[in-house]
């Protein structure tokens, strides 16, 4: 089958906008293509030998990504196009110039696995399931991620925003509820810390499948963690089962828009998926509700996560 390729050129700092924008479009996988380095900090010394050398980061980034050969790319270009101009009043994406090519490469899907390589968030080890667990793994917890199409291998920002805190606040028995799961790493990391039980919820079919997946890879019983299909925001019949009253804690790496909402009813709130220019939105919706006290706020790049208490 033909693909058609195109290459979007742009700015490191706004690949993930970007990402997102061709994900409401419609597009279900890209290559980001950019010169940071995979692995930071104290991280990178675990992995200096093994990983490649690499270009000296120069902000600049490309965004490749496919389109059925039946696709309406006129159509799509232009919709993009008009994102791309949305997006450039309050980031800068460089050119935005779009190159097109044409591949039979079925396979492209798989190739950002190339990138994805075993690392820390302080005592986990997250490792791809194609890896081995490193002979000298100094973790205490080690979690087992196939992301498939589904966001959350770990590695992005926003997600690790959510991991820190579940480390500090999670308690034996706790029961969580997981919005916008991705691939289940939020939920199963919850239950390895001591939670008993994960209502995990996401709005894409590929996501629930995903996270059921990882759920059983990392031996979570089906019972302790289900993961339902669904809209919990607007969704009565969800929100039904899920029980709005009965969670210590509360997770979301969504986008801000939906986290304002979600924050009336609950108890221990985690909430991450916030570029920095939503902040003051969401401290706002936050600390005009009295029953919650603002306990802490994280950065990491372009990202905030908020933790938020019901008093």
């Amino acid at each position: 089958m033909k693909w058609k390729q195109f290459t979007l050129e742009t700015k490191s700092a706004a690949e993930d906008l970007i990402t997102d924008l061709l994900s409401e479009l419609g597009v279900s996988s890209v290559e980001v293509r950019d010169k940071k380095p995979i692995l930071e900090g104290d991280t990178f010394e675990i992995y200096k030998d093994v990983m490649p050398e690499q270009e000296e980061d120069d902000g600049s980034a490309e965004i490749v990504f496919y389109l059925d050969e039946d696709a309406d790319t006129e159509a799509f270009l232009q919709a993009l196009r008009e994102g791309l101009q949305d997006l450039s009043l309050f980031t800068d994406i460089g050119s935005g110039e779009i190159l097109s090519g044409e591949t039979e490469d079925t396979d492209w899907a798989n190739r950002w696995k190339e990138h994805f390589h075993p690392f820390y968030v302080e005592n986990i080890l997250i490792k791809p399931t194609w890896c081995e667990v490193p002979a000298d793994s100094p973790a205490d917890l080690m979690i087992e991620i196939d992301p498939g199409t589904a966001f959350g291998t770990g590695s992005h920002e926003t997600t690790q925003l959510c991991l820190r805190p579940l480390l500090r606040y999670v308690k034996a028995g706790d029961h969580v509820l997981d919005v916008g799961t991705g691939s289940g790493i939020l939920g199963i990391t919850a239950l390895k810390l001591g939670a008993s039980f994960v209502f995990g919820t996401d709005i894409d079919p590929l996501a629930v499948e995903t996270a059921r997946e990882n759920a059983e890879l990392n031996g979570i019983p089906e019972e302790d963690f289900r993961i339902r299909l669904g809209n919990i925001i607007d969704d009565a019949a969800l929100q039904e089962e899920a029980g709005p009253e009965s969670y210590d804690i509360v997770v979301a790496n969504i986008l801000a828009d939906i986290i304002i909402p979600l924050q009336k009813d609950r108890a221990l709130l985690i909430v991450s998926g916030i570029i920095n220019l939503k902040e003051e939105a969401v401290r706002e919706a936050l600390s005009e509700n009295p029953e919650y006290e603002l306990l802490d706020t994280l950065y990491q790049g372009e990202w905030v996560s908020f933790v938020a208490r019901r008093i």
